[in-house]
């Protein structure tokens, strides 16, 4: 599969914060992205819907919603991509066998699963921005419901508007839980005007005590 990954993410979802790695946890970490790389499945689907926004209500073509932190990251946008991700299920019964056999080989492959498909979702972004700057059009971080004050529930909406059982295998649960877990949706919109487009979710929410929080420059 020959995946580009970033271990500097790896380490942040398993909390580390710049201290020493040890050289065992390296190996671990290594030997899980290879068991990861023979099992995943990358696949993503994503659909362009006009935006309006109203009295602070964020009209997304196929459903609505209020988001003061979503509607600042669209400020200017005239249209909006939804986009689905998943690493599909193999991912998931890896998970689920190591959950079983060796707890800590199973921390170390949630991690760098979650790497994994925050990689991914920043490839799928850098090629929609390419491809949309080509047509004048220039691309906001992406944004996906649990970010900030955009409600989960939102996920609902997503899902179906993407149709993403049928197109790349995702489902959703009663509890909101996306099936195969290793799975995302996002909202990026799309503007006339340019902006930097290099924020990613962490700094974009504003659960700024959280665990994982990706550390900005100079901190």
């Amino acid at each position: 599969m020959g995946f580009v990954w970033n271990e500097r993410e790896i380490l942040r979802y398993l909390g580390h914060r710049g201290q020493e790695v040890p050289e065992n946890l390296m190996i671990l970490i290594r030997g899980c992205e290879q068991e990861l790389e023979d099992v995943a499945a990358p696949r993503a689907f994503w659909r362009e819907y006009p935006l309006q926004i109203r009295d602070h209500v964020l009209d997304l073509g196929c459903f609505q919603t209020e988001s003061r932190n979503l509607e600042r990251n669209l400020k200017d946008c005239e249209r909006v991509l939804l986009l689905g991700a998943t690493l599909g299920s193999g991912v998931d019964r890896l998970l689920k066998r190591y959950g079983r056999l060796e707890m800590s080989r199973a921390v170390v492959l949630q991690a760098a699963s979650a790497a994994m498909l925050e990689t991914f979702c920043d490839e799928q972004n850098e090629t929609l921005k390419q491809e949309y700057l080509k047509k004048g059009w220039y691309l906001r971080p992406r944004f996906s419901p649990g970010y900030g004050d955009l409600k989960l529930e939102c996920q609902g909406p997503l899902v179906a508007a993407l149709e993403l059982s049928k197109r790349i295998g995702v489902t959703l649960t009663d509890s909101l839980l996306m099936a195969p877990s290793k799975s995302v949706t996002a909202i990026i919109g799309a503007s006339r005007l340019p902006k930097d487009c290099t924020v990613h979710g962490c700094e974009s929410c504003a659960k700024t005590d959280c665990l994982y929080r990706r550390q900005s420059a100079g901190q």
